[in-house]
């Protein structure tokens, strides 16, 4: 099949065609330009896979880097225009499809890696050929040892001819002979050598062990040894070089003199430093990056015995409305200006401001006494934040939110550091922001445990880790039981069984709670329909009622009355054996939209709660328009009748609210019945159904009919 030109295929060949236009002319090859071309579409072909490859794969470029030097594509302005040809047009040309931001930043570490595999290659065709001219002047040494030998005309062509440095020194450093390639290094004239002794050539970048080296090698103690050396050139500039150093000897094996080779990497040196610098600073704001700070944090927490660490995380208040209504250069502008501030605010020895990333900064302190000194870095960084920053002419009000985080060295993980400082962060930010918390052992165990939770969620349903257990509904009048309120539990296999308290919440937030939900009611039904069976009803009780609880997530999903009524039949179970709850404050301003699915529910004979009523703020008169049968009074104002006797106020309101209830033909429950004064009282107040530890605790089904309920009116 013929590719379309303005397909993939198509598009990957014209950026080769533009490729090969831009590198062409600084290549030494005996290629015509379109053979050239076509040398260099397999390498287009990579880059443009590794540009939409899952993940990210360096050896890509380094691969693509490499072949380069192999194309004989050697001089370093090929390297720079193959640089930028991919920067203006990998992306451009192959990468039409996905998020282009992220697309342009991995075409960006492509460049590097394509950089780091030119010069690696680079550098191991040199030092082959290094190795070859250093055998070659190791074989002649005997000439220079001899003075004259039949081999005198080959060894100076390949001394005058060879494209790296090459000189030659007695063993008290005098300089005897150097090559073209030297002097070309070094920017002397032919006679800049004469009389110049190698003692003279120390540099201030010099590594410790070199002269103790070079020492050891004029004594005869080893024959080579090789080293990075800086040089100053006459001109001022420095000259970096690879440096091997040989021994030659006479032929008694004494030594006589000294060969050096100098390969010179000053280009190469500035092209890593620009890698390293890109590779671990911010591109917008300049700041230290993620990686910069990490190696920081990690040497700072492997400091010695006495040494401390104080770390502060700053997330920007409100930066998404900033994106979102003035667009995202105004927020970079915005971000280049924090970024300023923040690096003021960090100037003492230890001190450092790096960019995490989006509107996240973090800001850390090194030292002995750092525990005073994050509190006035965090306190220097806030009063930083006060001034308005100006952006298109519009006066924007900047505030932080700061994790603070500060300890002795060697007791934690960069990551673990990180993570309390992130997760205090954000407690600052529950607080209301423009503040700074300081890190707190348990508030971070807490939200560690709920993350937990919240990741094992998903699969726990799936591996029947939820169970349900059961709390009797008492009829206050004769002590019968009418039915039981289904409470849902996870048995977790780290931390044991968990109360509703402690996921639904979670579950609520994840979305796993309309799963979850229509779980606990075919699970609720079908134990319904079992109680019915095995035990049957009284004439005058009717049937036991299963009560359901429903979220406020639930009350909006589509498929709430759909699925009610789907699981209602399947279980052969009629409508009015079910209640579902609904906590007062889910109904609180409810238009017609949420209620219209609680009305059909009722219109079909399910029952609807208004559970912990009486602890939202709804007016009364709502009750009126609401869908509901049963009212489920709130424990609060019922504790007081633990004990006799009751709280006059308590029991005017509870008379009240019952006497409220069932002028509307409303059934009253009562909850955290935990005495039989209080039973007795509200059974003299009129309530009608009640549950609590009085009369059980939440278990298993079958406990149900086993139960020996207390008669509500002794």
């Amino acid at each position: 099949m013929i590719e379309e030109p303005d397909g993939p295929e198509g598009r990957v060949r014209r950026f080769a065609t533009i490729w090969s236009r831009a590198v062409f002319p600084v290549t030494s090859t005996s290629l015509t330009r379109p053979e050239f071309e076509e040398q260099l579409l397999p390498l287009a072909r990579r880059l443009s896979q590794a540009l939409h490859a899952r993940a990210f794969d360096a050896d890509q470029g380094k691969t693509v880097g490499a072949a380069l030097v192999t194309a004989h594509c050697t001089d370093p302005e090929a390297l720079s225009r193959t640089l930028d040809c991919v920067d203006a047009y990998l992306v451009l040309y192959c990468g039409e499809d996905g998020d282009q931001e992220e697309l342009r930043a991995r075409s960006a570490r492509l460049q590097h890696a394509m950089a780091a595999g030119f010069a690696q290659a680079l550098r191991e065709r040199t030092l082959a050929e290094q190795e070859a001219i250093s055998a070659a002047a190791l074989t002649a040494q005997g000439v220079v040892a001899q003075a004259l030998h039949a081999s005198e005309a080959r060894f100076r062509a390949v001394f005058e001819g060879a494209a790296i440095g090459i000189g030659i020194a007695d063993l008290e450093g005098n300089i005897l002979q150097v090559n073209g390639a030297l002097l070309r290094m070094f920017g002397l004239p032919p006679q800049g050598f004469r009389g110049r002794n190698v003692m003279e050539w120390t540099h201030p970048e010099d590594a410790p062990q070199t002269w103790r080296l070079y020492e050891e090698l004029v004594r005869g103690e080893r024959e080579h040894y090789h080293v990075e050396k800086a040089f100053n050139r006459s001109d001022g500039t420095v000259l970096w070089t690879n440096l091997t150093v040989s021994l030659l000897r006479d032929p008694d094996g004494n030594p006589q003199y000294q060969l050096a080779l100098m390969e010179d990497t000053t280009e190469r040196r500035l092209l890593n430093l620009r890698l390293r610098y890109e590779a671990t600073h911010d591109a917008l704001t300049g700041l230290p990056n993620r990686t910069f700070f990490f190696e920081r944090l990690e040497k700072a927490l492997g400091a010695g015995e006495g040494q401390r660490f104080g770390l502060c995380y700053l997330d920007l208040d409100g930066f998404k409305t900033v994106n979102d209504s003035l667009g995202h250069a105004a927020g970079d502008r915005l971000l280049v200006e924090v970024a300023d501030r923040l690096q003021a605010c960090a100037t003492a020895p230890g001190e450092m401001v790096a960019r995490l990333g989006g509107d996240e900064f973090v800001a850390l302190t090194t030292g002995p006494d750092t525990e005073r000194g994050v509190d006035e870095l965090a306190t220097r960084i806030m009063n930083a934040l006060i001034a308005p920053i100006s952006v298109d002419g519009r006066e924007l009000t900047v505030r932080g939110s700061i994790g603070i985080v500060e300890g002795p060295a060697g007791e934690r993980s960069p990551a673990e550091v990180l993570r309390s400082a992130d997760i205090t962060m954000y407690r600052a930010k529950s607080a209301g922001g423009n503040r700074f918390e300081l890190a707190d052992p348990e508030a971070d165990a807490r939200v560690i445990t709920r993350h937990g939770l919240t990741t094992a969620l998903p699969t726990a349903l799936d591996r029947g880790e939820f169970f349900i257990e059961y709390q009797p509904l008492v009829h206050l009048g004769d002590g019968s039981v009418r039915g039981a309120e289904a409470l849902v539990r996870w048995l977790h296999p780290q931390h044991g069984v968990l109360g509703p308290d402690r996921f639904i919440p979670l579950a609520e937030h994840t979305g796993l709670i309309v799963p979850l939900g229509r779980w606990v009611l075919e699970q609720s039904i079908r134990q319904a329909r079992a109680w019915r069976e095995r035990h049957g009803a009284g004439a005058d009780a009717g049937p036991l009622r299963i009560n359901v609880n429903l979220s406020p997530c639930q009350l909006t999903h589509p498929g709430l009355v759909q699925d009610t009524v789907d699981i209602l039949e399947r279980a052969g179970v009629e409508p009015n054996a079910l209640c579902l709850e609904v906590t007062e404050s889910a109904l609180i301003g409810a238009d017609d939209d949420l209620l219209k699915p609680l009305r059909r529910l009722a219109e079909m004979g399910v029952d609807i709660a208004l559970d912990d009523f009486g602890t939202g703020y709804s007016n009364l008169a709502n009750l009126r328009r609401l869908p509901v049968s049963v009212l489920k009074l709130d424990r609060s104002f019922t504790q007081s009748m633990q004990q006799f006797p009751a709280d006059p106020v308590d029991l005017k309101i509870v008379e009240g609210i019952v006497s409220l209830a069932h002028s509307l033909d409303l059934a009253v429950t009562v909850e955290g019945v935990e005495t039989g004064a209080q039973a007795e009282q509200l059974r003299i107040l009129g309530c009608d159904t009640a549950q609590g530890w009085y009369y059980a605790r939440p278990g298993p089904p079958d406990r149900l009919h086993e139960l020996a309920l207390v008669d509500a009116t002794g």
